[in-house]
């Protein structure tokens, strides 16, 4: 509402200085349609600058500084080439048209501000100036954004992630990543509907938290999919991505974006077991390999025991052989327990069964 305003009030300015300097240029003269045609080309240059101002609503601040920076090099740049112009009407008078001058030296002008201006966007993040210094990468202070995306989002942990407080600060969701998740809403797969609607309702639970700052960021970025948009985006903002997807925080690690991995975070907060600790499992299918048989611990994680195929669909107690970290997470690997293991724990004491 303030924007409208402001650009109500600045084509009224416009408007009353142009009626202004047509007066007093013209009522002189009698040209009354001069004074109509001047407020009539300033209005409708404000018009264009009104418009221009209300499609571009979100301008980069590194953007606006290289143009102006640009613009002043190449006034500069303009001004110091102006003095050969001047030099050479000088040396030949006869042979130069009247008004030649000049209009070399605008044409001049012009060349420098747009060469400059289109050098320092198309370079601003290596652009460096001795003294001053001056970068145009974005310095951040505090805690960096995090950027969500449709798989963390759809996946939900982070929603019991961010009540422990272990996050905070500012986390964005792209409006892209939004539109993913109403694509996916919108599917006629029964099951991506229901991935979608649960995306969905699981970001309205995270815009209702205290403990985490949820903001939907209408952003332009390039990118043919979105999840190169995403990388895109992080690396714009210096920000840390968010996801549950392997393949994409693969590829936005190689491309220097820090990303926190659901699946590691979860892996990480499992209890670790040492060979030679005893566990209870109910084994629920056979293994790969003859004889074993497969159970899942409460936190996920998979239970291989072997010689388990004969006790499918039991609780059994099995000693830890080993344990394997995979890029799908934690596997155990144990054994049936025997009549010898209860003798050596009786001779060593009661031990700790973890269930």
């Amino acid at each position: 509402m303030v924007h409208f305003i402001l650009r109500g009030i600045f084509l009224v300015m416009a408007s009353f200085v142009a009626a202004m300097y047509g007066v007093r240029t013209f009522s002189m003269q009698g040209h009354q349609w001069k004074i109509l045609a001047t407020v009539g080309v300033a209005l409708l240059i404000s018009l264009g600058l009104v418009l221009l101002d209300l499609y571009t609503p979100r301008k980069r601040l590194s953007e606006i500084s290289g143009a102006f920076l640009g613009l002043i090099v190449g006034m500069l740049a303009a001004y110091g080439l102006t003095f050969p112009v001047d030099y050479f009407g000088v040396l030949f008078p006869s042979t130069v048209p009247e008004g030649l001058i000049e209009g070399i030296k605008v044409f001049v002008g012009v060349i420098c501000v747009f060469g400059a201006i289109s050098l320092i966007l198309q370079t601003k993040d290596d652009f460096r100036f001795v003294v001053p210094y001056v970068e145009f990468a974005k310095q951040h202070r505090g805690h960096r954004p995090l950027i969500m995306d449709t798989s963390a989002i759809i996946d939900g942990r982070i929603v019991d992630v961010a009540r422990t407080q272990i996050l905070s600060g500012y986390v964005s969701v792209p409006r892209f990543v939004l539109n993913e998740l109403q694509t996916i809403a919108d599917s006629s797969d029964r099951l991506k509907r229901a991935r979608g609607r649960r995306g969905l309702d699981i970001l309205a639970d995270m815009q209702r938290l205290t403990e985490i700052d949820v903001n939907i960021d209408d952003v332009q970025i390039d990118g043919a999919t979105v999840d190169q948009m995403l990388v895109n985006y992080c690396q714009e903002t210096h920000a840390r991505l968010v996801t549950a997807d392997f393949n994409l925080a693969k590829v936005a690690t190689v491309r220097g974006v820090d990303v926190i991995n659901l699946n590691d975070i979860a892996d990480a907060l499992r209890p670790v077991v040492l060979p030679g600790e005893r566990l209870e499992v109910q084994l629920i299918k056979p293994g790969e390999s003859a004889g074993q048989g497969v159970g899942y611990r409460d936190d996920g994680t998979m239970v291989v025991v072997d010689h388990g195929r004969d006790h499918i669909g039991q609780t059994v107690t099995i000693i830890v052989t080993s344990m394997l970290q995979t890029s799908a997470g934690r596997m155990v690997f144990g054994r049936m327990k025997s009549a010898a293991d209860d003798a050596e724990a009786t001779e060593d004491g009661p031990s700790k069964t973890d269930g």
